[in-house]
């Protein structure tokens, strides 16, 4: 690992990422991992040793493609962005929840969270590696894996669009209640992370918050591979 993690993430303009969230339903936080950091942990995928199991995406109706579960212990890079990361949402995530009238807090430290879905049986770890080649793509989708969910995730773009893969943006949706849904395509460069909700997210309407459903996918690679590292903040049963 290259980047000083840690301080690179507490430099990011978090006030800025709050807005875009509010305004945009997602946040772009510029790039967290250089071009051979990215290279790096593309490049673990076939390290069976790593994960924890894999996922053939066609055999359960999520899309084609495939992606691997990392196992406890996580690699430094994946472990040192998971546990740097969370602080700021946390802090976005009560936020959130005071807003929609949830009583429940998120701790500040990664370890005190993981804690608490631990007592509640969600043991197995959820940070994960997605591969695409041609034709594959990923339904449109929420990451659920339990009692505690925590409210945003975030993914980091591995392979170098127009040079490693063409096709295969990342997709939002965002269902109001009444209305259509809306998607929003994500343009992300190598290394770029991009900053989302898990399941839903406030809005501010004319008579106070309401809650927003939010579902998120990969359209159709057109040529080559792409990797992305998926960052889920709450542990899996």
């Amino acid at each position: 690992m290259t980047t000083d993690i840690p301080a690179q993430i507490a430099s990011l303009d978090w006030t800025g990422i709050a807005g875009r969230l509010e305004e945009d339903s997602h946040a772009v936080a510029g790039s967290l991992l250089s071009h051979p950091e990215c290279a790096a942990l593309a490049e673990i995928y076939p390290v069976e040793e790593t994960f924890r199991s894999r996922v053939v995406m066609a055999r359960h109706g999520f899309g084609r493609g495939e992606y691997k579960y990392f196992a406890y212990p996580l690699p430094e890079i994946v472990a040192g962005l998971r546990a740097a990361l969370y602080p700021p949402l946390a802090r976005i995530s009560n936020a959130w929840n005071e807003r929609l009238g949830v009583d429940s807090r998120y701790p500040d430290a990664h370890a005190h969270y993981l804690d608490r879905c631990h007592q509640a049986g969600q043991t197995k770890p959820t940070p994960l590696l997605l591969q695409y080649g041609e034709d594959d793509y990923n339904r449109l989708h929420q990451d659920l894996y339990g009692e505690h969910v925590f409210p945003l995730q975030a993914a980091i773009l591995l392979s170098a669009p127009g040079t490693d893969f063409t096709g295969g943006e990342f997709i939002l949706t965002e269902q109001r209640p009444r209305m259509q849904s809306r998607a929003e395509v994500v343009p992300l460069g190598q290394g770029d992370c991009v900053i989302f909700p898990v399941r839903q997210r406030p809005m501010q309407g004319v008579r106070g918050d309401y809650r927003v459903n939010m579902r998120h996918g990969v359209s159709r690679v057109r040529s080559g591979r792409r990797h992305t590292l998926g960052l889920i903040f709450h542990d899996a049963q």
